[in-house]
């Protein structure tokens, strides 16, 4: 198997590496119409640009995708649904429903390469144990995961979070050792990481990426009574407590909107 201008196309560049994941950036896009150069030109200075995830397997791992992420696989792939009986589906579709996520995600095996779809998005690469060994998702963000991390819904410690600016009451938690691809509003060298010991993170809005599973994910009043909230002018923030890591994105929340794959904002 041979594949000729692509990665080794001049306008193409690997911007990051973790276990059978690339990801590539196009510098340029020379598709766009004479309308659109002005425009095309301009974004890829600030950054904007397409990228996609490349996964190469060898025959022992696995990728679990986002349902609609593949664009093109090539060698001895097979795609099968995951799904290991009637339980393991019920679940899979209990989760789907709660955390906004796709209920049958599409697992690829076998010895070749899995291209996803372009997305104007950054992907960023994590390892659940750099996280504690399991980290929770903010939602719509997972892309992929290999297939040796779990995936579970997790509840948020209390039903006012469902109240909440862009929360939900569930999220989804990934863990075990391996590489995962979320898409990002911001690359990871805006991330800012912040270590908890037995403290607490107050939040005011969607701004978080991923947390450590073990923190305790609450949205509470930022007074202690309901006038000073008012008076204060925050209302409701979203709080961790504990041991562990969040990952902020201090500059975009998560739930802007962006279709992968077509690059619409």
């Amino acid at each position: 198997m041979k594949i000729y201008n692509f990665l080794d196309n001049d306008d193409v560049q690997v911007v990051a590496r973790q276990g059978v994941f690339q990801v590539i950036e196009w510098k340029r896009d020379l598709s766009v119409s004479y309308g659109g150069a002005t425009a095309a030109y301009f974004a890829s200075e600030m950054n904007v640009r397409r990228r996609q995830v490349v996964c190469t397997l060898d025959g022992r791992m696995g990728v679990t995708l986002q349902a609609g992420a593949m664009q093109w696989t090539v060698g001895h792939i097979e795609s099968t649904t995951g799904v290991k009986g009637v339980g393991d589906l019920i679940g899979k579709m209990a989760r789907g429903a709660v955390t906004k996520e796709s209920a049958i995600k599409p697992e690829y095996v076998g010895a070749g390469v899995v291209v996803l779809e372009p997305t104007y998005r950054h992907i960023l690469l994590l390892d659940p144990m750099h996280l504690g060994g399991s980290m929770t998702v903010n939602d719509g963000l997972f892309y992929a995961c290999e297939s040796s991390i779990q995936q579970k819904a997790v509840m948020v410690s209390r039903p006012s979070a469902m109240v909440a600016g862009g929360e939900g009451l569930f999220n989804l938690a990934l863990s075990g050792q391996g590489a995962v691809a979320l898409e990002s509003p911001v690359p990871a060298g805006e991330l800012v990481t912040i270590d908890l010991e037995n403290e607490e993170l107050k939040v005011d809005g969607n701004f978080a990426i991923a947390w450590t599973t073990s923190l305790q994910f609450t949205v509470e009043r930022s007074g202690k009574t309901l006038i000073g909230s008012a008076v204060n002018g925050e209302g409701l923030v979203n709080v961790y407590r504990g041991s562990g890591r969040v990952l902020l994105a201090p500059v975009a929340a998560p739930t802007f909107n962006v279709n992968a794959g077509t690059g619409s904002v």
